[in-house]
């Protein structure tokens, strides 16, 4: 079994090495930083707000404006699918008020824990390529995380965790002492580690200090700290960072190339990211980088870098919609995974969650919601074909629970259309002028 996991590395290197070359803004990645010819220009940068200015569509411009107006919400951007075409794709308010910047599709942010179904993608693409099992067991001598630092565990009943506990939430940890992925000074404190720690640190911390508080498997508690161990399997795995797989192996191929993990301090931002805002009257706290500085939660207060694979990615709801497309089970565009894999991670029920979704029913909606001080994210995909995604740069009112402000404004926005547009956005290209722009930004 060993000679086969081996032969099965070997070669997924080698498809990766000969494969797309990626774009990759990791400064751990091992490829040389390539940017794409004219033709793999990002959707995202070929289209302006002018374009969705659809007459159809001024019903949901309406109900988002006064969404945006009701909660004090800087900026947004929307992007509406419908039969896997681009319909809508539009930016609302301000990505940097200061400067009157105002909102294009082409602005990233911060997609929070959205970011888990993009892990959950990748980890099922590792599964569908033989390269691990879902029932594999993740930690202990004859699990995939062997490795000597993190041999030292405090409850057995660890042993028994598998990477179909990690996707669905069954581990047996719960946040009764705290979400570890949180705890970035006191880890460091007790692991004895410099800021800012990573996460491999708060596995050693965790293995050592915390007992399960269920036997995996025996029931759903959502875990943060869950979706960062994927990252280490990822790597293990493949020999590769985590950015570095998803970017060549889940969003390259599908011709997604503006995505990309991110940085909590706002000077280390991407040139096309939007800023970030709190509620007013919002306490700083600590920093997560030492600094002994009291800061912004959404600037420095949680590290974003640390989320990582749980909730660290930033992304534009274009390009959000060209991953989803690929794997919401429909057959009009070919899925990135097979229909079992899909139906595996949408499985739902009274004591399991979904794979990277929230949450799944029998109606034919998905739904994953994300929210981080500085920004909240519902992302919808219906059986009427009908997908789409919203996220804002201001901290919300009602943290978590705040997607379902955005469900009921899109909810009556959509019920205005009664006539879609026929084109796909998809396709939109604008020549060179938009390309050279491009790249002056990301170079």
């Amino acid at each position: 079994m060993k000679v086969l996991k081996v032969l099965r590395i070997i070669l997924l290197f080698i498809l990766v090495f000969f494969g797309e070359i990626a774009i990759s803004f990791s400064d751990k990645a091992s490829m040389e930083k390539v940017f794409p010819s004219e033709e793999k220009m990002p959707v995202s940068l070929r289209l302006t707000n002018n374009i969705s200015a659809y007459e159809s569509m001024q019903g949901l411009d309406q109900q988002i404006e006064s969404f945006m107006k009701k909660w004090n919400i800087v900026g947004a951007s929307v992007a509406v699918v419908k039969d896997e075409r681009l319909l809508y794709s539009k930016g609302f308010g301000y990505a940097d008020k200061d400067n009157e910047i105002k909102v294009e599709p082409k602005h990233l942010f911060r997609i929070a824990s959205v970011s888990k179904l993009i892990t959950a993608v990748a980890v099922m693409k590792l599964v569908e390529d033989n390269v691990i099992s879902l029932n594999d067991t993740v930690f202990g001598e004859n699990g995939i995380l062997n490795d000597e630092d993190l041999l030292n565990i405090k409850d057995d009943k660890v042993l028994g965790i598998t990477v179909k506990n990690l996707l669905n939430h069954t581990t047996g940890w719960t946040n009764r002492k705290g979400d570890p992925m949180f705890l970035n000074l006191s880890i460091a404190r007790k692991m004895d580690k410099e800021l800012p720690i990573d996460t491999r640190t708060i596995a050693q911390y965790v293995l050592q200090n915390r007992e399960l508080d269920y036997s995996p498997g025996k029931k759903s508690v959502y875990s943060n700290f869950g979706y960062a161990l994927t990252s280490l399997i990822i790597e293990k795995a493949t020999d590769l960072s985590y950015e570095e797989y998803v970017v060549t192996q889940i969003l390259n191929p599908l011709g997604i190339y503006d995505m990309h993990l991110g940085k909590s301090l706002p000077e280390d931002k991407y040139e096309n990211e939007v800023k970030y805002y709190g509620l007013k009257g919002e306490r700083n706290v600590l920093s997560s980088f030492g600094t002994g500085e009291r800061v912004p939660k959404y600037y420095g207060g949680n590290s974003i870098e640390t989320l990582g694979a749980a909730g660290g990615w930033v992304a534009t709801p274009t390009e959000l919609m060209k991953l989803l497309v690929a794997i919401d089970g429909f057959n009009i565009r070919q899925d990135l995974l097979s229909d079992k894999s899909i139906e595996e991670m949408t499985k739902s029920g009274r004591n399991i969650r979904p794979f990277g979704w929230t949450g799944t029913d029998s109606n034919g909606y998905w739904w994953r919601t994300g929210t981080l001080s500085g920004t909240s994210v519902l992302l919808k995909r219906e059986k009427n074909g009908v997908s789409w995604v919203l996220v804002i740069n201001t901290t919300p009112k009602y943290g978590a629970r705040f997607p379902v402000q955005i469900n009921k404004t899109m909810i009556r926005g959509l019920a205005t259309i009664d006539n879609w547009p026929t084109y796909d956005l998809f396709d939109y290209y604008e020549p060179k002028s938009l390309h050279n722009k491009w790249l002056t930004i990301n170079n």
